[in-house]
C-alpha cells in the first residue's frame, strides 16, 4: 500500500469513526431524553450542532463546497445527513422536556422564542465563519469551537442537575472517541495547530467528564 493510499484509508477511517462515535452519542441522546422525559445535549450545543449539520450538509451536497462527492467527501456527507437527522429528534426532546428547566423567575411564555433566537444565532455564526474562513477552514474551526463548548457545556449539566440525568457514561466515552478521531486526522495528520489545540482542551474536559460520571456511578452503586 503506497503512501498516498495509507493517508487515504486513514482520513476516511477516522473520518466513519468520528461519525459513529457521534450517532452513538446522539442515539444516547435521543435513548435518555425520552426514557427519562429529559433532554440530553445541552441546547447551545445542540443549536450549534444541528445549524453546521445542516448547512454543511446542503453545501456540500448542492453546492459541492468541498469539491466533487467521492471518497471521503461522500462519507462526511452522508455522516452529516444523518446527523442532522438524530439532532432534529434531540431538539424534539428539548422543546418538549425543558421547559421544566426553564428559570422560575421568568416567564414560561419565553421559552419557544428564547430557543428560536438561540437558532437563529447559531445559525448566523455558522454564515460567519463560512464568510470569513471560507468553507474549509469555516468548517472545521467553528466544529472544533462549539465542540469545546459542548464539552464544558456537558460538565455544566452534570454539576447543575447534581445527578446523571439524562447522561451516561457510553454518552461521553463516545464524545471523547468522536471527538479524538477528527483531532488526529485534521490537527496531526494534516497538521492544523488551532484543530489540535482546541481538539486536546476538547480531550481534556471530556475526560473530566467521564471521571465525574465514574464517580458519580460509583456513590450510587455503593
Amino acid at each position: 500500500m503506497s503512501t498516498f493510499q495509507r493517508r487515504n484509508f486513514m482520513t476516511i477511517f477516522l473520518t466513519l469513526l468520528s461519525g459513529i462515535g457521534w450517532m452513538i452519542v446522539y442515539e444516547e441522546c435521543i435513548r435518555l431524553g425520552i426514557k427519562q422525559k429529559t433532554y440530553a445535549m445541552p441546547f447551545w450545543a445542540l443549536a450549534l450542532n444541528l445549524t453546521w449539520e445542516a448547512i454543511y450538509s446542503y453545501s456540500d451536497i448542492f453546492l459541492g463546497a468541498h469539491g466533487p462527492l467521492e471518497g471521503i467527501t461522500i462519507a462526511q456527507a452522508v455522516v452529516n445527513v444523518f446527523w442532522v437527522c438524530l439532532d432534529c429528534v434531540i431538539l424534539y426532546t428539548y422543546f418538549k422536556y425543558g421547559k421544566k428547566e426553564w428559570p422560575q423567575k421568568i416567564s414560561g411564555k419565553l421559552f419557544v422564542p428564547w430557543s428560536l433566537l438561540v437558532l437563529v444565532c447559531s445559525a448566523v455564526l455558522q454564515l460567519a465563519f463560512i464568510k470569513e474562513f471560507g468553507f474549509f477552514l469555516a468548517a472545521e474551526y467553528s466544529a472544533f469551537l462549539q465542540n469545546l463548548l459542548m464539552s464544558v457545556l456537558f460538565i455544566h449539566l452534570f454539576i447543575s442537575r447534581k445527578s446523571m440525568e439524562g447522561q451516561s457514561l457510553l454518552l461521553a466515552v463516545a464524545k471523547w472517541i468522536g471527538t479524538l478521531a477528527p483531532t488526529i486526522l485534521m490537527g496531526v495528520i494534516q497538521f492544523n495547530i488551532v484543530v489540535l489545540t482546541v481538539g486536546l482542551f476538547c480531550s481534556v474536559f471530556d475526560i473530566i467528564y467521564i471521571i465525574l460520571l465514574l464517580k458519580e456511578r460509583k456513590v450510587c452503586h455503593e
